[in-house]
């Protein structure tokens, strides 16, 4: 599969529970929506992703990348009811970074 490499980065930093690593796959001032919370800024999003991979411990294993809808779908294997499952997760990019980021 033909990912962009910040997808190929944030794919590896997760797997990783590389909480800097994955977020610096963002801009500076980029969104995160996950499970009807909103994250904004590196912070945010470094804070998130660390409790999540704390919590969870979930990896991603791509399935299907679509260039032109810029959207993923993974399965998430972790420690959490219902594990696996497959989200979907929607990026907008700027300067070869992630801008937002929606999961589905």
């Amino acid at each position: 599969m033909n990912l962009p490499k910040v997808i190929t980065d944030l794919v590896k930093a997760q797997d990783n529970f590389d909480s800097t690593a994955y977020t610096n796959c963002f801009t500076d001032t980029a969104v995160v929506f996950d499970e009807g919370k909103t994250y904004h800024g590196k912070i945010e999003i470094e804070n998130w992703i660390d409790k999540a991979n704390k919590e969870f411990q979930a990896t991603m294993k791509p399935l299907d990348y679509s260039e032109i809808k810029q959207e993923l779908k993974a399965e998430v294997s972790g420690n959490f009811p219902g594990s696996p499952i497959v989200l979907t997760y929607h990026y907008e990019f700027e300067n070869g970074l992630i801008q937002s980021l929606k999961i589905v």
